[in-house]
C-alpha cells in the first residue's frame, strides 16, 4: 500500500465564518486542537506515513502549527500562488510526492475509511482512480451516484434531495501518471475535469463504506465534529 496522501486544505471556508473567521477550515478549533491535528492522527492510523497540504488561504497558519506540534507522521507543504481550484491543488502537490501512488483527502472532512481494505479494492478492480463512497439517508447537501454491479462508478448528479443514496466522501485513491495523462490545465475543478469525465469513460470505481463521516464546512457539523472527535 502507498504511504503518502495529499490533504486538501486550501479552501477559503466561507460557510464556516460565522463561527471560524479568522483561519483556514483545517484549523478551526475543536477542544484543546484543531481540526487538522484530529485528521493527521487518522492517517497515520491507517497507514500513512508522509501527507503532503496542499494549503492556500492563510496557508502560514497552517505550516506555523504544525512546525509547533509532534506530529505522528512526516509533513510537506505546497502553497498555491493563487486558488487553483480543487483539481489545481492537487497537480500543484504532486512534485512532493516521493511515489507515484497516493491517496487524496479533503482537509475539512473526517471520513473513517480503512485504507488497506480501499487499496486491496483499487488494485483488484485495476482501477486508475477510486473514491470512496458514504451511503447517506435523507439529504439535499451533496449530490449522489450512481454504481453498476462491478462498483464501476457510472454517474454523478447533481444535489437535490434524496431519500438514500451514495455520496462522495472526498477520499480518492490514484496515482499521478494518469492525472498527467489527461493534459489539465493548471487551475481547474477536480469533479468537473476529472471525475465526470471519468464516470463517461467508465474508468472510476466506488468503494462503500458506511462509517463515520463529517464534513465541517458548515457550522451545525462543525459542532457535531467537536463532539465526536473531541470524545475519541
Amino acid at each position: 500500500m502507498t504511504h503518502e496522501c495529499i490533504v486538501l486544505a486550501g479552501g477559503l471556508g466561507t460557510r464556516l465564518r460565522s463561527v471560524v473567521a479568522d483561519k483556514p477550515k483545517c484549523m478551526a478549533p475543536l477542544g484543546k486542537h484543531p481540526f487538522l491535528y484530529y485528521l493527521l492522527q487518522y492517517l497515520h492510523k491507517q497507514g500513512i506515513s508522509h501527507a503532503i497540504l496542499s494549503l492556500g488561504y492563510l496557508s502560514e497558519q497552517v505550516i506555523d502549527w504544525c512546525n509547533s506540534v509532534e506530529l505522528p507522521l512526516r509533513v510537506s507543504f505546497t502553497v498555491e500562488p493563487e486558488p487553483l481550484g480543487t483539481g489545481g491543488g492537487i497537480i500543484h502537490a504532486i512534485p512532493a510526492l516521493e511515489g507515484k501512488e497516493v491517496f487524496i483527502v479533503n482537509g475539512d472532512t473526517y471520513f473513517d475509511v480503512d485504507f488497506p481494505a480501499f487499496y486491496r479494492f483499487h488494485q483488484a478492480h485495476q482501477s486508475p482512480l477510486s473514491l470512496a463512497l458514504k451511503p447517506m439517508q435523507q439529504f439535499d447537501r451533496y449530490g449522489s451516484i450512481e454504481l453498476d454491479a462491478q462498483q464501476r462508478i457510472t454517474a454523478f448528479h447533481e444535489k437535490q434531495f434524496r431519500e438514500a443514496g451514495l455520496i462522495n466522501g472526498g477520499i480518492y485513491l490514484t496515482n499521478s501518471d494518469f492525472l498527467h495523462s489527461l493534459s489539465l490545465p493548471e487551475k481547474f475543478s477536480f469533479e468537473k475535469e476529472v471525475l465526470e469525465p471519468g464516470a463517461a469513460a467508465g474508468q472510476l470505481y466506488g468503494f462503500t463504506s458506511d462509517t463515520y463521516f463529517i464534513d465541517i464546512g458548515i457550522p451545525e457539523d462543525y459542532e457535531a465534529a467537536k463532539q465526536h472527535l473531541t470524545a475519541q
